[in-house]
């Protein structure tokens, strides 16, 4: 058996087994062809292609596990819109996906309200405790705020987001939002393959807290595939919600529970905290790229920074680079390089910040940007750009109803179940974003008493004409503004249809300055590319200075609903790299 049918061999037992290799264990890239995309004998134009669109008229859900998004089609068929279906996604999601979301996290949204034919933006992301502060990290001797335990808490914003968005736009009442969540909390579910395979991963952190390891360790183990799993704490907690709506978290017993076990655990939670927090309507924010306009959210999250790349971009002729070649990838990287220099300077909360999103995101801004761009060799040194003031800023879900309420949805609680602690008999864990501050007196970004933290997980949306036309996203941290790019790419530069865009081999740049005061490698960082890319892209981008790596499983999860612009039909995608499903009816 040669080397090639070996690596196929075993990237096919990886697949069967449900394995994922999580982003910090990359490794070398060995001299070797690549693994070629699969070939899957498709009758059609597509034979490459994982799955067919999921194509409907009445409404599509797609996320990261068939069961929530069966759960929001069912709430779609029963007469809710896409906010009700929305959040009923991702209520389950919070249930059968419990390390990447969850209501102990936040939640971002953009959402096309079809009535008004306008977009609106949510920032349901909570802020950090009022009594902590720098100091606190100084007398513990702590240069950067740790990844798990109390001291990365922030406030939750989910269940505050579900509140607002439902009371704006919504239809139903939690108590039927809520219900299915509910009853497989108390009677259980198949653990899915993918998630199973993080789950078991995050096993021995677990067991480092007793309520983490009661809630989510059965037996003292990880649920394996196939395995059927109940979280009745997390049906309780969700079952109050339903009956009393977000005071019950924020004020109440849930809220009172969570105080109690960070006073008595070292954290610096107060029921204030949880009293005052609120979630912000904010305004969209967009560039064009080629006849479509892309609509991001601003910041204390990363979204410009796909804005950016995709300006940049714009002043090149990409398709004639063609699809995954080194001329492109390069340009990618380089560009994105730029961007993340800006998102590691400026990004913070606006509220404590000046910030400069309109010059960030501004033609004139690329144009010089793109100046800086060495095209036969990878930068090293990126430091930020400077754009001139003006008087004047993971699981992801989608859904679009019948009447063409559109839902871009995108809710987290940061690493592998958040902070790891699950506090008391709640059913879920806390995110862990306040890890996210800078501990530097001088950056932006830098820890304060009731501050949202830099975020990771952005949304998107895009129009056509100035109506609805794609509403995706791609969850994976710093990934995300990666992926929306090479999303747009697919789809805009190389016609794919919005299931081969989310098929298609992605690469990821690795190894930025960030907005927690990490600076950036001294090689210029890595580039990780999955194993379809071309092996004569793979030598030019070497030829270029770039440093390759494999990252199995850092490649984010993506889904999409796409709306035909000629008869308003719906085209639906999900990730072939997650457990996920796009259903419609």
């Amino acid at each position: 058996m040669n080397f090639h049918h070996r690596c196929i061999l075993i990237a096919l037992q990886c697949l069967v087994a449900g394995a994922v290799i999580m982003d910090e264990e990359v490794f070398p890239l060995e001299d070797s062809p690549s693994i070629e995309a699969a070939e899957y004998d498709r009758p059609g134009k597509n034979p490459h292609q994982s799955r067919s669109v999921v194509i409907a008229q009445n409404g599509i859900v797609a996320t990261s596990h068939p069961l929530a998004a069966q759960t929001g089609l069912d709430v779609l068929k029963a007469g809710g819109n896409a906010v009700d279906a929305a959040i009923a996604t991702n209520a389950m999601l919070g249930l059968v996906e419990p390390m990447s979301c969850g209501i102990g996290g936040d939640v971002f949204v953009i959402y096309w309200d079809a009535k008004t034919q306008k977009l609106y933006g949510l920032n349901g992301s909570g802020r950090s405790p009022y009594s902590l502060n720098r100091e606190v990290f100084e007398k513990k001797g702590m240069k950067q705020i740790p990844i798990n335990g109390p001291l990365a808490w922030s406030v939750p914003g989910c269940v505050d987001g579900w509140e607002t968005l439902r009371k704006r736009f919504g239809t139903m009442e939690f108590s039927e939002i809520l219900k299915s969540s509910i009853e497989y909390g108390e009677t259980g579910f198949p653990v899915s393959e993918i998630i199973a395979s993080s789950w078991a991963g995050a096993e021995d952190v677990l067991k480092k807290w007793p309520d983490s390891a009661a809630t989510y360790l059965p037996g003292g183990k990880a649920p394996r595939v196939g395995e059927i799993f109940k979280n009745p704490s997390l049906a309780k907690s969700y079952r109050a919600i339903a009956e009393h709506g977000s005071d019950v978290f924020y004020k109440g017993k849930i809220a009172e529970t969570i105080v109690r076990y960070s006073q008595e655990n070292g954290g610096y939670f107060s029921m204030k905290d949880f009293a005052d927090h609120t979630s912000t309507w904010v305004e969209p924010v967009s560039t064009t790229y080629r006849g479509h306009e892309v609509f991001e959210l601003p910041p204390n999250g990363q979204g410009i920074a796909a804005l950016e790349i995709l300006n940049i971009l714009e002043q090149h002729d990409v398709k004639s680079m063609g699809h995954n070649s080194a001329e492109l990838i390069h340009l990618f990287v380089e560009a994105k390089k730029l961007a993340f220099a800006d998102r590691a300077k400026f990004y913070s909360d606006p509220d404590f910040n000046r910030l400069p999103v309109k010059e960030l995101i501004s033609k004139e801004y690329a144009k010089r940007q793109a100046k800086r761009i060495d095209e036969s060799k990878s930068a090293t040194d990126v430091p930020a750009g400077d754009p001139i003031l003006q008087n004047g800023d993971t699981v992801y879900l989608t859904v679009v109803d019948k009447d063409r309420n559109c839902c871009s949805f995108i809710q987290s609680i940061f690493h592998g179940f958040g902070s790891k602690v699950v506090p008391g008999d709640v059913g879920f864990a806390l995110q862990n974003r306040g890890q996210l501050f800078a501990l530097d007196d001088d950056h932006l970004n830098r820890l304060e008493p009731h501050k949202r933290p830099f975020h990771t997980i952005i949304p998107a949306f895009v129009t056509k004409d100035g109506k609805p036309w794609l509403s995706f996203g791609v969850m994976g941290g710093d990934m995300q503004p990666q992926g929306h790019v090479q999303i747009l790419m697919n789809i805009i530069d190389f016609g794919m249809n919005v299931q081969q865009a989310g098929d298609a081999a992605r690469v990821r740049h690795l190894g930025s300055q960030t907005p927690t005061g990490r600076e950036m490698d001294e090689d210029g960082g890595a580039v990780a590319i999955e194993t379809a890319v071309p092996l004569d892209a793979i030598q030019g981008l070497r030829k270029r200075g770039h440093r390759l790596v494999r990252a199995r499983g850092s490649f984010g999860g993506y889904q999409a609903i796409l709306v035909d612009p000629k008869n308003g039909v719906l085209h639906g995608a999900t990730e072939p790299r997650k457990d996920g499903a796009a259903v419609g009816y």
